[in-house]
């Protein structure tokens, strides 16, 4: 960041309009999400995204590998597999993983899906 943009930010800080750097650029990050909405609830719609928190249990993969199916997860915010998800049991039923925010899995899930998880 240039130095004269944080100069400005110091100075309003220093005026007591944000508590310190942090409180002015969580704000500006904030105005900026909020000022694009629409256009990122348009692009959740059209993609076919999850919003928010997905969660995948040990119990959904495997109704997912019962039924002969493979999920391709797509996710606004937070993917997550629980710690026992095997790594086969990933490969058997997680087709790819697309995440804009983050995803949690065990390190061994995370090794198994590499060449499905499409960075972002």
């Amino acid at each position: 960041m240039p130095p004269v943009d944080l100069g400005q930010i110091d100075l309003l800080v220093r005026e007591g309009f944000y508590q310190n750097r942090t409180d002015f650029i969580r704000t500006a990050i904030r105005n900026q999400l909020n000022t694009h909405a629409e256009a990122v609830r348009q692009t959740v719609v059209r993609k076919e995204l999850v919003l928010g928190l997905q969660h995948y249990s040990r119990l959904d993969l495997e109704a997912v590998r019962e039924a002969g199916e493979m999920l391709e997860i797509r996710v606004l915010g937070l993917a997550s597999i629980a710690e026992d998800v095997t790594p086969e049991l990933a490969l058997d039923t997680i087709r790819s993983v697309a995440v804009l925010g983050a995803f949690r899995a065990s390190s061994s899930v995370k090794a198994a899906l590499a060449d499905r998880i499409q960075s972002t």
